[in-house]
């Protein structure tokens, strides 16, 4: 493939002025480099009238999903969800360059951009494919009624503020346990930080394939959170003894209404999510630098006193 035959997605926050002038920043390195720059629809509507976007084409409309090389996300943890959903019938890895706050999902900042991007040009990168979750909407009839993904996490949440949700959640076609409550998280690794983390539920780290399920202030004795392996399916059931209905959503992004009765079965999706990596860096780290914790006083390991058989990386 000719440099000229690269298609690479630029997705953006359109709604800050430093995001427009970081778009417009990497669509000319991009032009300048002899690719072929790719904006979503909606996200060409929210920069022309700000930017230069000559040469750029349009998703789906110019450029194929699967002609896609790479997507650069310029923008939080919410403009990554959607690029990756852009994305999702590709193969496309996706960049984050955090114009946000925490922006967990993002490998860098915005003050390494330009290196970033020169990277991406270079094709100087690593891949890194991240569980999703396959989630279904079943009615009374058992028919599958909804179906969609997400790389975060499945939320069951009550419609209405003032009405309890009555769940009964299952493990592999197997009841666990009853109870009120107002939601249930079902997460995976990488949303083990996003609302899992703030609902009570454990931090996962990437490596590790597992799903977590959190109840959203539950009214029972046994409603704490679980994690069980990737080959498990979680349903959560709307009991017909609900006085009102529910909600789901995924990823925070798409919904679907949920009547007394309805089964959100969630398992392991087969298609992963694939993230762009320029730096190896370890996740405890990542923890750290996110969420500001505190590590003062800390004095290491000592080489003379590591474990044998754990290398820099592993020593306690």
């Amino acid at each position: 493939m000719t440099d000229a035959e690269r298609s690479i997605l630029v997705v953006a926050h359109a709604h800050r002025d430093e995001t427009v002038e970081a778009a417009q920043r990497v669509l000319t390195a991009l032009r300048d480099a002899g690719a072929r720059p790719v904006l979503a629809e909606d996200d060409r509507a929210g920069l022309e009238a700000s930017i230069d976007l000559s040469g750029a084409a349009t998703l789906g409309v110019d450029v194929a999903v699967h002609d896609v090389e790479l997507a650069i996300v310029l923008g939080g943890d919410g403009t990554i969800l959607r690029a990756a959903e852009l994305v999702r019938e590709g193969t496309a890895p996706v960049l984050g360059i955090n114009m946000g706050h925490v922006g967990f999902l993002a490998e860098i900042e915005r003050d390494d951009m330009d290196a970033a991007v020169g990277r991406v040009i270079d094709r100087d990168y690593d891949v890194e494919e991240r569980m999703a979750l396959h989630v279904r909407v079943k009615d009374e009839s058992d028919r599958v009624v909804y179906e969609t993904w997400a790389l975060n996490e499945a939320t069951v949440e009550k419609a209405s503020r003032e009405r309890l949700l009555e769940v009964v959640i299952e493990v592999d076609g197997r009841p666990l346990s009853s109870f009120g409550c107002d939601g249930v998280v079902v997460s995976t690794p990488t949303g083990s930080t996003a609302y899992n983390f703030s609902a009570g539920g454990p931090v996962i780290w990437p490596t590790v394939e597992a799903i977590a399920v959190v109840p959203l202030s539950a009214h029972a004795l046994f409603a704490k959170p679980l994690v069980v392996g990737p080959e498990h399916a979680v349903a959560i059931e709307l009991l017909q003894r609900n006085m009102g209905s529910g909600v789901l959503w995924c990823d925070g992004r798409r919904s679907h209404d949920l009547p007394r009765g309805a089964r959100v079965v969630v398992r392991r999706s087969d298609r992963p999510v694939r993230l762009a990596r320029l730096h190896p860096a370890a996740f405890t780290d990542r923890l750290v630098r996110k969420f500001r914790l505190p590590v003062e006083g800390w004095r290491g390991p000592s080489p003379l006193t590591a474990p044998i058989g754990f290398g820099s990386a592993g020593a306690e």
